[in-house]
């Protein structure tokens, strides 16, 4: 099953309408996207709680790392730099942490405020090599500017 990014971004929208919690539009986020796509291993946040620190956040999948450095792996590289990160296969990726082994390419993109503020990131995993495209990259970080940035 591949997803349909028009009635993705539908549904999130229609269910994420006038909510402000971060944690509770992460957390239906995760869902909707975990589910939309057979490629998506594990599908969550990390959430900044303090200066060049992530620690997990909603998340659907099997466990996830902690907390993440902002110096550190996939997820730090998208905080740090506030750019997407399409990396297709994850033991090229200098410094990867490896959450679990199954992960085979990652895209992770960084969620901003309507401040501009770097508030966390969205992970997705794959245990395909080369899973994601830059059409995924497009939608999601659309999907999460239209939820985010109000």
């Amino acid at each position: 099953m591949r997803v349909d990014y028009d009635i993705l971004a539908q549904t999130i929208a229609a269910l994420t309408e006038g909510e402000t919690d971060q944690v509770a539009l992460m957390a239906t986020i995760a869902c909707e996207v975990h589910h939309s796509d057979d490629r998506f291993d594990w599908t969550g946040f990390y959430r900044v709680v303090r200066p060049e620190l992530m620690k997990i956040g909603p998340y659907q999948g099997g466990h996830g790392c902690l907390v993440i450095p902002f110096a550190r792996g996939v997820c730090g590289a998208a905080a740090r730099t506030g750019e997407v990160q399409l990396v297709p296969d994850v033991d090229a990726f200098p410094g990867h942490i490896a959450c679990a082994s199954s992960t085979r390419s990652e895209l992770v993109l960084p969620v901003f405020n309507a401040a501009d503020d770097v508030i966390g990131v969205f992970d997705i995993d794959s245990n395909q090599p080369d899973a994601f495209t830059q059409t995924d990259a497009n939608a999601l970080s659309a999907i999460l500017r239209a939820v985010f940035r109000q």
